[in-house]
């Protein structure tokens, strides 16, 4: 098959390579998927341009789409021919990712791709919607509550902004300018604040009345910490998924125990397996129901997956870069 990998990491351009690798084939509990498209997170990117090689050769990319050709022992045949997106290609002990024509997965790995979502769509899945689902519901459902999501357009801030939503919460969203302001309107942000304008915490009391939200998906731990923790209610909960703005933030233990906060952080590959399956199932039925958006930042052949890694490198794109594989 084709496929891209390095041996070595190091600059997009200069340590990708593409060639052949032998055709995998599926395992006991697994299905064999000829991918159609891959999608490139910044973890992804990440891996690829520093640190230490987890592998002798890895291939990039841990999400994708694409149908199932085959199934080992143990998988039922109804998977054959269904079209799936599935995540966690080369992540947990998996060395070979999605930038190429075929993978072998755990089926738990896979759920099915409704027709009416495009294979480059459903390669934007994976661990941006999965960890946007993990950290809406780190404390419980948000039916009939209030949820503060920061960097509502980003990558995973725009997933959790539907997905709340979708699951009956009021929205907040915080963004940097009207583009992304419309962005998240149109995901369903009831309220949208501009935290380079505005005073994030104060909006968010004027909002509420004075009450403050219940739940925070928070794209910034450290650089947010003060605003959060002046926009929580008593008894709040808030879940974060990175902290660029101050890795080692100083926490104020005393005032999260006054207002009996629960404070969790969010890596997905690592997240209990009933979480991560609750995660596949949602988004399953959510993009089911037509009421989405997937957004694709931009599409590379295979050959040119550099380009998608520089486009993730680059900063400033909306949505997900996308190998077409096939």
């Amino acid at each position: 098959m084709r496929a891209v990998w390095y041996d070595r990491t190091g600059p997009a351009r200069e340590v990708l390579q593409l060639g052949e690798l032998p055709t995998p084939q599926a395992g006991v509990g697994q299905a064999l998927i000829r991918i159609k498209a891959s999608g490139v997170n910044p973890s992804d990117a990440g891996m690829r341009r520093a640190g230490p090689m987890a592998y002798p050769r890895i291939v990039p990319n841990s999400d994708g789409a694409g149908v199932v050709e085959a199934v080992g022992p143990g998988v039922s045949q109804r998977w054959v021919g269904k079209r799936v997106w599935f995540y966690n290609g080369q992540r947990n002990g998996r060395a070979f990712g999605s930038a190429a024509e075929y993978i072998e997965l755990d089926v738990d790995l896979i759920r099915e791709l409704p027709d009416e979502v495009s294979f480059a769509e459903g390669a934007t899945l994976g661990i941006p919607c999965m960890t946007a689902h993990v950290a809406l519901f780190k404390s419980g459902p948000v039916q009939g509550r209030t949820v503060l999501v920061t960097g509502g357009a980003g990558a995973v801030g725009h997933y959790a902004v539907q997905l709340a939503h979708w699951a009956g919460a009021t929205v907040i969203a915080t963004v940097s300018s009207e583009d992304k302001a419309d962005r998240a309107r149109a995901g369903g942000a009831d309220h949208v604040i501009d935290y380079r304008r505005d005073d994030v915490a104060a909006k968010v009391r004027e909002l509420t009345g004075g009450e403050g939200v219940h739940h925070i998906v928070d794209v910034d731990f450290g650089g947010n910490l003060a605003a959060s923790l002046a926009s929580l209610r008593m008894n709040g909960s808030l879940a974060f998924y990175a902290t660029r703005g101050e890795a080692a933030p100083q926490v104020p233990a005393g005032a999260l125990m006054r207002l009996n906060l629960g404070v969790h952080g969010v890596y997905l590959p690592v997240s209990p397996h009933e979480q991560r399956r609750r995660a596949q199932d949602d988004i399953t039925r959510w993009i089911g129901t037509g009421k989405r958006i997937l957004s694709v930042a931009g599409t590379f052949p295979l050959e040119d997956t550099a380009g998608a890694h520089e486009l993730v490198e680059s900063g400033g794109k909306v949505g997900t870069a996308v190998v077409e594989v096939d």
